[in-house]
């Protein structure tokens, strides 16, 4: 595999492992008359899975990446994809004051990528 390519591996891995993540933290939410034993059952099996893609990302990352820029990047994933799960998912739209705060977690991403 072309190096350029191996580099967008962990960046999909965390983009897949995220999307589990959310769920696993935020899916409960659309059940909360469902026992809370259950929600915390099913939300560590979608964690258990999300390992599988998590460990490997930022193994495989830090090849190309130091752990604090992985760590960085998982932040601004995270964000994106809270964001879109929020307003699909909860039907809870964001804010101009959440997009702001997402801003400054970005910016804060960003310097990490400085030399």
């Amino acid at each position: 595999m072309p190096i350029a390519l191996e580099r967008f591996v962990p960046i999909l891995l965390l983009l897949c492992s995220n999307v589990f993540m959310t769920f696993a933290w935020y899916g409960h939410l659309k059940y909360k008359t469902a026992p809370l034993s259950v929600a915390i059952a099913v939300s560590w099996g979608i964690a258990l899975f999300e390992y599988t893609l998590m460990v490997p990302a930022n193994r495989w990352g830090s090849t190309f990446y130091s752990a604090p820029q992985l760590k960085g990047m998982q932040e601004v994933i995270t964000l994106l994809v809270f964001a879109v799960f929020s307003s699909t998912y909860l039907d809870q739209s964001l804010k101009w004051n959440h997009w702001a705060g997402f801003a400054l977690i970005a910016v804060a991403a960003w310097l990490i990528f400085l030399e």
